[in-house]
């Protein structure tokens, strides 16, 4: 395999060398990405981009198409995107020039889980829920104002479910959201969630005042099972895992099909939970 991008691109391709109850007293936040000022963007910038944007958009994509998507010169794009593919950190696709995020990052990842005591402690706990259930387990947290996966095993069922690690999703949509946002005021959920985020996947609005009162309501509840508005099929289940001072820093959810029975269903809530006050307990977390 070649070791430069323009290597791998097609002529016309390559660089054109440049010329409650809940009293939503608190105003945690989970981290965000800053504003930045407008202006002429520093290559660590323009380089975070499009990696975030090979990664959002799932797809490989030729280096004039990145451009186009993040708004940036073909000249910077070329010269990133050829020190990158150089590390390995992009790698060519096809012979039509396109690339995507390469090994390295895997590397990466994998030192990273090494490392980092929630998913490292959280993957057996998945994996005993599912086996145990029979379900589909995750684990979930907030990754700049949206929901994402980073943990998941699929259950034994024929109906299969699935849902792409790392693909973010609007808080709102989603059953763990209700409670990765607990402890936040009003203004702060409100200052934290794209306005857009509160129309969901059939085109209708989610007020403003009954999320909050199904925030207060998963609190007080300590869990929340409810169907997805996502997927028609589907019925998800979440529990918090909290850190020592009471913040949710993560769910334990559950992916099942529509239909089970309130018995199958209690079962599923009462296993989740004592999963997740295992995990919760392992880390250190206030249960």
């Amino acid at each position: 395999m070649t070791s430069t991008a323009d290597a791998a691109l097609p002529a016309q391709e390559r660089d054109p060398k440049p010329a409650q109850k809940q009293d939503h007293k608190q105003d945690h936040k989970p981290d965000h990405k800053p504003d930045r000022k407008q202006g002429r963007k520093r290559g660590i910038d323009r380089l975070i981009e499009i990696l975030n944007y090979l990664h959002q958009n799932g797809q490989p994509q030729r280096p004039n198409d990145i451009a186009i998507g993040i708004g940036a010169p073909k000249s910077t794009v070329y010269e990133i995107v050829n020190r990158l593919v150089d590390e390995k950190i992009l790698e060519p696709y096809d012979k039509d020039g396109r690339l995507f995020l390469g090994r390295k990052l895997h590397f990466f990842g994998t030192r990273y889980l090494e490392q980092f005591d929630l998913l490292r402690q959280a993957e057996p706990v998945v994996t005993a829920l599912s086996k145990q259930t029979g379900e589909t387990a995750q684990l979930c947290i907030i990754d700049s104002a949206r929901y994402i996966v980073v943990l998941t095993h699929s259950g034994a069922r024929h109906f299969k479910i699935s849902s792409d690690l790392g693909q973010p999703i609007p808080l709102t949509w989603t059953t763990s959201g209700r409670l990765l946002l607990m402890g936040m005021s009003e203004q702060a959920i409100v200052d934290f969630i794209p306005p857009e985020d509160f129309t969901l996947p059939d085109g209708s609005q989610l007020p403003l005042a009954d999320f909050l009162a199904e925030i207060d309501k998963a609190v007080a509840d300590g869990y929340v099972s409810s169907k997805s508005v996502v997927d028609a099929y589907t019925r998800c289940y979440a529990a918090p895992i909290t850190d020592h001072a009471g913040s949710c820093v993560a769910t334990l959810c559950m992916v099942t099909p529509r239909g089970d029975d309130r018995r199958r269903r209690n079962q599923l809530r009462d296993t989740l939970l004592h999963h997740a006050a295992d995990l919760t307990d392992s880390l250190g977390g206030k249960t």
